[in-house]
């Protein structure tokens, strides 16, 4: 199963505080680890909110809405792509993670859905155009 990993942000990420030298090095050792066991797929940090945007949709209109943003603890620092084996070592495997943060921080693990996941509505054709479009990304990083 795939999973995605959000370590929440915190005010300090917010602030564009940076980690320091010795987090970065935790850290790297860490994604290393993952990537040596085949559960990474992906994974990033993300800047501050204040540098992003959201747009909301209702009905055919949609607005810009310009960072930052309010509620810190529901905004996203960072995530991971993970393939394991079930929540239970996701939860394993972010119970080893050095704390992402200065302070107190959280992380959250949210499976993906799976083309099984979506029942007859996906249908045969939806599933081909869904491996032609993965296809293409693929040899588009390659």
């Amino acid at each position: 199963m795939r999973v995605m990993v959000i370590v929440k942000a915190t005010a300090d990420s917010e602030a564009g505080v940076m980690p320091s030298e010795q987090l970065m090095t935790e850290m790297g050792a860490y994604n290393e680890q993952l990537v040596n066991a085949g559960v990474m797929l992906a994974g990033e940090g993300l800047h501050p909110s204040a540098k992003g945007a959201r747009v909301q949709f209702s009905g055919t209109n949609r607005t810009v809405v310009d960072g930052p943003f309010a509620e810190t603890k529901e905004l996203v620092a960072g995530f991971w792509l993970w393939q394991v084996r079930s929540m239970d070592e996701a939860i394993e495997w972010v119970k080893r993670c050095p704390n992402p943060m200065l302070g107190p921080s959280e992380i959250e693990i949210r499976p993906v859905f799976e083309a099984e996941d979506f029942g007859a509505e996906y249908t045969p054709e939806l599933r081909e155009q869904e491996d032609r479009l993965r296809a293409k990304v693929e040899s588009q990083q390659a």
